[in-house]
């Protein structure tokens, strides 16, 4: 191996077609054909104030058979409440970088301080194939910087030599065996070691069928590096959906159910007025958009981007917290408003203790097939549990026997008399059955029995959905939810 270059370059440049951004004086392989391994390092800081994503472009020579990059930055002390250096890290190739384009060659956020990338195989979360001639680009993305600044350093290293063949990717089946028309459960925010998880898709697999699931979608943090890990690990009890966990500035989103090898771009904030069209990217590709813990309070994390292109809202991510009750307060004012998203609940596990299907979402559908889950899903056919050992039987009636369930309308006269009523199994041991109403809780019981009733009209409630809490903690506020279901609307004609 040579002996490596270093050079260094401040975070100056030129700016490119992407907001936010800038790209630095770029670094040479041009003479460096000929076989051996060639290794340049770049150093730099990144100012406080630093756009989102600076590129450091990379001439790469004919001939390379691996690309290796590996990072690292310094994370001064800081004042309490002020936020220190943290530097993600990611690479387009050759075909450039704009927004939405085929030059997205992999993420590993903050994850991983090194990737390769090779014709035959990739460092998880980065895409396999070939190395081609032309100026990469290696992107550094400063989440937080600290006042000090972030002092950064890069070092690239090609190796040359014969390239094997690049793999052609196998997907897992779209459908499963399932039981016709059922309730399925399923976790549609899960990760692994394709981003920032720890466990891998065998392990996730694993602890999915534990959990008692039908379904599971992958939704790795910005890549699509990981889709094809899972056609193994899906079968007749087990249907896997792909998607991607796109993590912007301003909130992240789930894009549940693409398909396979979709790559949705997330470098713009709520301010440039792009999410329409990546919404749209995720619909085309045959998914729902689903803003993810929208009231969390990570940096980054609060969702921004509005609920009009949202097919979903994830209500409850993890086991139950503060931000989950404002989040679901928040989806219950909207509803009250008349916007109807329906609401969904996962688990977002990551790694040991996370618990997988802690919560899950559990839809109605006409088969196990990705097809028919999303349409449950996008109809709002569901209701979120703690765990499998949670069911729920959710319905309204009218006097003539006519009935509505989860997700459906019931049109009666505006003082017809109709009945709600909720079976719960696997209610938690002293706690409450509610019902809830544009106007609020109107009904509370012990769900002691696991069967409630509630006699109302269209005309006092415009909709009521159910609740199943354990007993509060801290009263007067409410324990934490066990499930609770989307609503039943009700039409007075």
């Amino acid at each position: 191996m040579s002996e490596p270059s270093r050079r260094a370059l401040l975070a100056t440049g030129i700016t490119t077609g992407i907001a936010s951004a800038l790209t630095l004086g770029g670094v040479s392989f041009a003479h460096a054909e000929g076989g051996g391994d060639r290794t340049e390092t770049v150093t730099g800081v990144l100012p406080p104030g630093s756009p989102d994503y600076v590129y450091l472009p990379v001439e790469l020579p004919r001939g390379v058979r691996e690309l290796h990059v590996a990072y690292s930055y310094e994370r001064p002390a800081v004042p309490a409440g002020t936020q220190g250096n943290a530097l993600d890290i990611g690479l387009f190739d050759q075909r450039g970088t704009a927004l939405g384009g085929d030059g997205f060659r992999g993420w590993s956020g903050g994850a991983r301080k090194d990737f390769f990338v090779r014709a035959d195989e990739a460092t998880p979360g980065y895409l396999a194939g070939p190395l081609r001639a032309g100026t990469w680009f290696v992107v550094l993305a400063p989440y937080t910087v600290a006042p000090q600044g972030l002092p950064y350093s890069v070092t690239i290293t090609l190796r040359f030599g014969a390239a094997l063949p690049a793999p052609r990717p196998v997907y897992p089946p779209e459908r499963a065996a399932g039981r016709g028309r059922a309730w399925y459960r399923g976790d549609c925010h899960l990760h692994t070691v394709y981003s920032d998880g720890r466990r891998t898709p065998a392990e996730v697999a694993a602890l999915a069928r534990a959990a008692g699931l039908d379904f599971v979608t992958a939704t790795e943090h910005n890549t699509h590096g990981g889709h094809g890990a899972w056609a193994e690990l899906a079968g007749d009890d087990l249907l896997i959906l792909l998607g991607e966990e796109v993590t912007t500035r301003n909130g992240h989103v789930l894009a549940i159910g693409t398909d396979p090898g979709t790559f949705i771009d997330w470098r713009y904030r709520a301010r440039e007025n792009r999410f329409g069209h990546f919404a749209r990217e995720i619909r085309r590709a045959g998914g729902l958009v689903v803003p993810a813990h929208p009231h969390a309070t990570c940096i980054g994390c609060v969702w921004k981007f509005g609920f009009g292109d949202a097919d979903a809202v994830e209500v409850w991510n993890g086991p139950f917290t503060p931000d989950d009750e404002v989040s679901l307060a928040g989806w219950d004012a909207a509803l009250a408003q008349g916007r109807w998203t329906p609401a969904m609940g996962n688990s977002d596990a990551h790694r040991d203790p996370e618990r997988v299907g802690t919560p899950q979402t559990v839809v109605l559908a006409d088969d196990l097939s990705r097809k028919a889950i999303l349409a449950g899903l996008r109809a709002g056919r569901s209701y979120v549990a703690e765990s499998s050992a949670v069911s729920l039987d959710f319905s309204v009636t009218d006097g003539r026997g006519r009935a509505a369930g989860i997700g459906e309308r019931l049109r009666v006269a505006g003082d017809e008399p109709v009945t709600v009523r909720l079976k719960v199994t696997g209610a938690p041991e002293g706690g409450t059955i509610r019902f809830v109403t544009d106007q609020g809780v109107l009904h509370t019981e012990p769900a002691a029995e696991g069967l409630a009733e509630w006699p109302t009209t269209a005309a006092y409630a415009t909709y009521v959905r159910a609740e199943v809490r354990h007993p509060a903690a801290l009263p007067p506020l409410p324990g934490a939810p066990a499930a609770f279901t989307n609503p039943v609307f009700l039409e007075a004609r």
